[in-house]
């Protein structure tokens, strides 16, 4: 392959179809272009910097990831490989090994046909378009020009030599960590169904999950690049459907199911039902403020105002944030926040190196309904039956800033805030557009207070403004 497209990098990671977008040669330039960036993003030569590495179980994975370690030890940089993992292992192999940066070789929760990469520096913090990824587009695109027209101070593949490589298994080291935020004796005996998607989630919360009391029906729980059963994205109904039917024939108390990269778990429950982010969001922000009072909380610009209400009545303090990991990460740390959660079913920890995890949400979780001792719809009725929340909704428009103005000013009485897209507040109902970064659309969230027949009708007053 010559050189790849323009779309394989995205706002947070490179992604793309393996051998039609992606193939081993892009996957070697992108490793030599990362230690580059990275080098100037720490203040390193290539020579100096010790990258971890991780793959998921997608059958590309064991060439691709060979590809993007022999790139980056070929600008001299010493790499840790950790072998099939999880990408929130690779976070916590960065961060608590104090490495200079990460790359894990995934592509989430995407079909079987495609590849990628997500990137991290020191900390665990994420690259994305802004830091670091369209630096690294540049360089793949134009032959890996010299570095320091983009990293200035970073060393040129001449000069770095040739770097070298150790494996490591973090399982236990992982598994360890992940298990002391929660006391395994508080967990109940609960009926709990788990779905993997046949991607890493088996392996990395399994062991975890069978050390506690809990009745567990596994489902698609062994990694298989095939997805022979469900394609692992949580977020499509038809891949809901087999969890749902599972939880209702058994009984149980809930079902939790991972995307295919293991860092985003959804929950449903004991009658199936989907449980949105932005409940969840609450429902851990509360977990965690009974831990750890008066600390602070970020939410992000979609969510429900059962997150700051929540959050507030907890003794927390809540803090609203652009959507995106590379925004919650770097905000974490500004604010020392204690927890992030996204409407996407992405959830940070501050003590996680504010990396986001689908484990401790599934602990977490666990934990607090072994806690109050009620049904997991009982506690979830206080948010269903007083926040009537839309869902994301996608428009095409042609102009999606000029469309946006034009909301702003058509509710021109309202508290507005443009932090990610516009923000439409009134004391009883309120709603988010922003832009999508790769496509034009416009991607609008609605909230009623009054009832769910008001949110539709807000909702469709709404989209007839934006599809005008």
């Amino acid at each position: 392959m010559s050189v790849p497209p323009d779309k394989i990098f995205k706002a947070y990671d490179i992604r793309g179809i393996y051998g039609e977008d992606i193939d081993g040669d892009v996957a070697y330039a992108i490793g030599r272009a990362f230690a580059r960036v990275l080098s100037g993003l720490v203040g390193k030569p290539t020579a100096d910097l010790h990258v971890g590495l991780g793959r998921d179980m997608r059958l590309s994975a064991p060439e691709l990831s060979a590809r993007y370690r022999d790139g980056l030890m070929r600008e001299g940089a010493h790499v840790t490989d950790a072998g099939m993992i999880a990408t929130e292992m690779l976070y916590f192999l960065v961060g608590s090994r104090g490495l200079d940066g990460g790359l894990m070789c995934t592509a989430s929760h995407n079909p079987k046909a495609y590849t990628g990469a997500k990137l991290v520096r020191d900390g665990a913090l994420a690259l994305s378009g802004d830091t670091g990824i369209d630096d690294i587009r540049v360089l793949v695109q134009n032959g890996l020009m010299d570095a320091s027209e983009v990293a200035p101070g970073a060393a040129t593949a001449d000069s770095a030599g040739s770097g070298s490589c150790e494996s490591a298994d973090i399982y236990a080291e992982f598994q360890a960590a992940v298990l002391s935020f929660i006391d395994p004796e508080q967990i109940a005996p609960l009926k709990v169904v788990v779905d993997g998607g046949n991607g890493m989630a088996g392996l990395m919360v399994g062991p975890v999950l069978r050390d506690l009391r809990l009745d567990l029906t596994e489902t698609y729980w062994v990694p298989d690049g095939n997805f022979p059963d469900h394609e692992p994205n949580p977020l499509l109904e038809d891949n809901r459907r087999a969890i749902i039917e599972r939880v209702r024939a058994t009984g149980a108390d809930l079902g939790i199911a991972w995307d295919g990269d293991a860092d985003r778990c959804f929950f449903f429950d004991e009658t199936g039902a989907f449980i949105d982010g932005d409940f969840l969001t609450a429902l851990l922000a509360e977990a965690l403020l009974a831990k750890h009072n008066g600390e602070s909380i970020l939410y992000d610009v979609r969510a429900s105002r059962a997150v700051p209400d929540t959050v507030l009545a907890a003794g927390g303090t809540p803090y609203i944030n652009r959507v995106g990991h590379a925004f919650f990460k770097g905000r974490m740390r500004d604010e020392g926040a204690l927890f992030g959660g996204e409407v996407s079913g992405h959830y940070y920890f501050r003590d996680f190196y504010c990396a986001d995890s689908g484990t401790l949400p599934a602990l977490l979780i666990l934990e607090h309904l072994s806690k109050q001792g009620k049904p997991l719809s009982a506690l979830l009725a206080r948010y269903r039956e007083r926040y009537f929340i839309s869902g994301e909704v996608n428009s095409e428009v042609s102009d999606p800033q000029a469309k946006m103005q034009e909301i702003s000013e058509h509710y021109a009485d309202a508290q507005q805030q443009w932090l990610d897209g516009v923000s439409i507040d009134y004391d009883d109902w309120h709603f988010n557009v922003r832009p999508s970064n790769t496509e034009p659309l416009l991607r609008l969230c609605l909230e009623s207070l009054r009832s769910h027949e008001d949110m539709l009708r807000r909702r469709d007053e709404v989209l007839a403004l934006i599809r005008s």
